[in-house]
């Protein structure tokens, strides 16, 4: 019934960019747009299916949100993305701290 619907797989998007993940809530949404922001990875985001009225409706989408990033910068989203998944500490070579002489 799902691939009737167009539910089955990712939202199409264009030729420039691929599917990094799809989540299910907004709090997965916005951990998600935070990390690429935080990366200044560009994104776009496409609900599957009907779930853009849904949303408007009832406040989330059961069918899923797609998240799509240029092709050129998938692994590095994949890796970030995993690595928040993973729980690991992502360093990003300037921890905020001072030195003390």
């Amino acid at each position: 019934m799902k691939d009737i619907f167009g539910l089955d797989k990712p939202a199409a998007c264009d030729e420039f960019t691929a599917h990094l993940t799809t989540v299910h809530d907004n709090a997965e949404l916005c951990v998600v747009r935070s990390i690429l922001e935080g990366e200044k990875i560009p994104y776009r985001v496409r609900e599957r299916g009907s779930g853009g009225m849904v949303k408007v409706i009832a406040g989330y989408s059961m069918y899923g949100t797609d998240i799509f990033v240029p092709k050129d910068m998938l692994a590095a989203a994949e890796e970030l993305l995993d690595a928040f998944r993973n729980g690991e500490v992502v360093e990003d070579g300037d921890n905020g701290a001072e030195e003390a002489d």
